[in-house]
């Protein structure tokens, strides 16, 4: 029985770019496709088509709405997978990821807030919920905060925003920039100078998670301080040729 290598997440020429690298034949889906683990093996329908055929392998890059189950699919089948779903579903969910991050970060401090229906500050802070990353959900105030979802406070910090980005064992500093407070790598981000204790810290967590890729974002604080913002378990890889190269690789 032939097997295919599953690519999930891809645009069409990254994804060929992928396929030109292998020795087996693949089925590329730029969104979440169908799988049905039966018997220790895995089943992808073939894109526009209901057939399904087999995979022995599986490369995953991108982040849904809705792959949390997907992510478990994969998980439950157990074979080769790049990322290890098993990592991936500790870091889909921003909140508990971030309790987890807190135990292997040198930078966890100052400590967070957590409201129940509404917080109470007269310092600047930051409110942040929901699941995806880029920048958004975030409310900076000072005063009464209320919010509908479970959250996480964190004080403004004054400073620079970087993300370090470790694929494998290659490792690098990218200065996030935006149009106003919020920061993000989708923006006109440019790489800088890679910090060694941001890439200790960066190690650190990856192997607390068990993830071959790894996006930390920083704040490096105006008095030199560094602070753990957030954990990217499936960071942008095709932002920058060079990433894109590692990842290749």
């Amino acid at each position: 029985m032939r097997e295919f290598v599953l690519v999930v997440g891809l645009d069409e020429a990254e994804a060929t770019s992928i396929a030109a690298r292998l020795d087996q034949p693949v089925i590329a889906h730029a969104i979440l496709s169908k799988i049905i683990v039966k018997d220790g093996q895995l089943w992808s329908e073939l894109p526009n088509s209901p057939r399904m055929i087999p995979a022995s392998k599986v490369i995953f890059q991108r982040i849904f709405e809705d792959d949390f189950d997907f992510m478990a699919g994969l998980a439950l089948w157990g074979g080769a997978c790049l990322p290890n779903p098993r990592a991936l579903m500790d870091c889909r969910l921003k909140l508990p990821c971030l309790v987890r991050a807190l135990q292997y970060t040198h930078f966890g401090s100052p400590s967070r807030g957590y409201p129940y229906t509404h917080f109470e500050s007269d310092v600047e802070r930051v409110a942040t919920w929901g699941n995806w990353h880029g920048g958004e959900h975030k409310d900076r105030f000072t005063g009464t905060w209320t919010g509908e979802n479970a959250s996480v406070i964190d004080y403004f910090l004054k400073g620079q925003a970087v993300r370090v980005v470790m694929i494998g064992d290659q490792a690098w500093q990218i200065k996030l920039v935006g149009d106003s407070w919020l920061k993000s790598a989708q923006h006109a981000a440019a790489f800088m100078a890679l910090d060694s204790g941001l890439l200790e810290d960066t190690r650190a967590i990856r192997d607390g998670f068990g993830l071959e890729i790894v996006g930390n974002d920083y704040m490096v604080g105006d008095d030199v301080t560094n602070h753990l913002l957030e954990v990217n378990h499936s960071p942008n890889v095709t932002r920058f040729p060079e990433l894109w190269d590692a990842y290749l690789i």
